[in-house]
């Protein structure tokens, strides 16, 4: 398989690689997580019940309040974190907490990010090259 590379519009962190977990979904750090145990608990969330530690989440939009910013430090501080943030939208809430969790997040593309990257793939995400981008490494 040739390499495809989405390139974003936004990015900061460190270059990372890992497995995706990909859906069609929002992503609030408040209401869509059990912080303790590393999984998606809404029920109504498309990742219901799914593993998220070490991964990097491929989701829709970002959601939420001021709260997200504070969990997501709180989650890097026990290493409770998604390995990245791959979103189609953020708000201001999820940049900042993003930055002061130290998490590597990218975001703004010009396709729906969820539907481009297959889950489960490979992917290596580089927000701080001369373009954002996430790259599928192996599908």
């Amino acid at each position: 398989m040739s390499e495809k590379v989405f390139y974003a519009t936004a990015g900061m962190g460190k270059k990372v690689r890992g497995k995706a977990l990909v859906a069609k979904d929002g992503f609030s750090a408040r209401y869509d997580l059990d912080r303790k145990r590393g999984v998606f608990s809404r029920p109504e969330h498309k990742l219901a019940g799914e593993n998220y530690l070490g991964r990097i989440l491929v989701l829709d939009a970002a959601k939420g309040g001021v709260a997200t910013a504070w969990m997501l430090y709180e989650m890097m501080s026990r290493d409770m974190m998604p390995a990245a943030l791959v979103l189609n939208a953020v708000n201001p809430i999820m940049v900042q907490g993003a930055a002061l969790a130290g998490a590597t997040l990218i975001s703004g593309f010009d396709c729906d990010i969820t539907g481009a990257i297959p889950n489960g793939a490979t992917v290596e995400i580089d927000p701080e090259g001369d373009r954002p981008c996430i790259r599928i490494v192996e599908a």
